[in-house]
């Protein structure tokens, strides 16, 4: 059978299934986080997660890639999971068992970041010990990171979809040695699940965001491993804005002395629907998806410039900065705009 075949045929069985959750309301009642309040629905089920992972699991072991990644898949989506249902309260707890499969992970799948082309650290990366453990940080820094941008109905979906459009697109012409037709299998079914998401028909949850994350960071890794030509800072610039929302929301935390593990409704595409909602008289029109795709628009855009030359490091570097600086200032300016404080 086709991988073409599996897809469709995957596809479809999302689409009934979430039909038959639809129905008997599936775990609707546990949506109620902070970060999936925009909706203002009662009665979305929390399905997503556990079709992107059960497909992922069957497309990557039908292509015939490392089993280990397909359980460690299952794995971190399970601990998003049991959050999403409120089995898993604690967020030392969930930190801590994040921590410890993503050690596995990277020690059993041999995972290194052995170079960045920054001088100092790349010293420190010289030492087999340092390497585990910054590709360890890289990758925590990452999932929550991504659990963080799931707060508005297609935001993190439409952000790897964007990703992996990319690694598409840099398969076919210069040869990264994936199969393009596992990258077409996991656009189309990410694809669906975004057309569901946005349309309010289903929730990722956690354990969803946790599991693509991984996924896309393990493609990008050694896509990078296997071609040096590449600059890093060109896989930092795709992964840029989850990353840099979870490491400015603990600074930001911590200089308000609050927990940076604890959820808040901070961060900037939440300050963005605000913004959206209160200027836009319009009732028909969502603003919980025009917020996210004002976003992804944005990094798209972002990313198309750096795959001018992606091998160009200053041109990368640049584009990070630049990323960095308009997050900020759209940030503050948003942030003053809801407690409308002046200074």
């Amino acid at each position: 059978m086709s991988l073409t075949l599996i897809t469709f045929i995957l596809i479809i069985s999302i689409f009934f299934a979430n039909k038959y959750a639809q129905k008997i309301n599936f775990l609707s009642n546990y949506k109620g986080y902070k970060h999936q309040n925009f909706s203002g629905l009662k009665t979305v089920p929390l399905s997503g997660g556990f079709f992107l992972v059960s497909t992922f699991i069957i497309l990557l072991n039908f292509s015939h890639y490392n089993y280990l990644l397909s359980v460690f898949l299952f794995l971190i989506f399970f601990v998003g999971f049991i959050s999403d249902i409120n089995l898993l309260s604690s967020p030392k707890l969930r930190f801590l068992m994040q921590s410890i499969i993503v050690v596995f992970f990277v020690l059993l799948l041999d995972i290194e970041i052995q170079q960045t082309k920054f001088y100092l650290l790349d010293i420190f990366l010289n030492n087999i010990y340092f390497q585990y453990f910054f590709s360890i940080f890289c990758f925590l820094i990452l999932i929550n990171g991504s659990n963080f941008i799931d707060g508005l109905n297609g935001l993190m979906l439409g952000y790897f979809i964007s990703i992996i459009s990319i690694i598409f697109y840099l398969d076919i012409y210069t040869s990264l040695e994936i199969e393009k037709t596992l990258m077409i299998s996991l656009l189309a079914i990410l694809f669906f699940l975004f057309i569901l998401n946005i349309n309010n028909k289903l929730f990722m949850g956690d354990g969803g965001s946790y599991a693509l994350s991984l996924l896309c960071g393990y493609f990008l890794v050694k896509i990078y491993a296997a071609n040096p030509y590449f600059s890093p800072y060109f896989v930092v610039l795709l992964l840029w804005y989850p990353c840099f929302e979870n490491l400015f929301s603990i600074i930001r935390k911590f200089s308000l002395k609050r927990s940076p593990i604890n959820a808040d409704n901070n961060h900037l595409h939440q300050l963005i629907f605000f913004y959206l909602k209160k200027k836009i008289i319009n009732k028909k029109i969502n603003i919980n998806n025009i917020s996210s795709f004002v976003i992804i628009f944005y990094n798209l855009l972002t990313f198309l410039f750096g795959l001018t030359n992606p091998s160009n490091s200053q041109l990368q570097i640049a584009l990070i900065i630049l990323n960095i600086i308009i997050y900020l200032l759209v940030y503050f300016n948003l942030f003053n705009f809801r407690y409308k404080l002046k200074f």
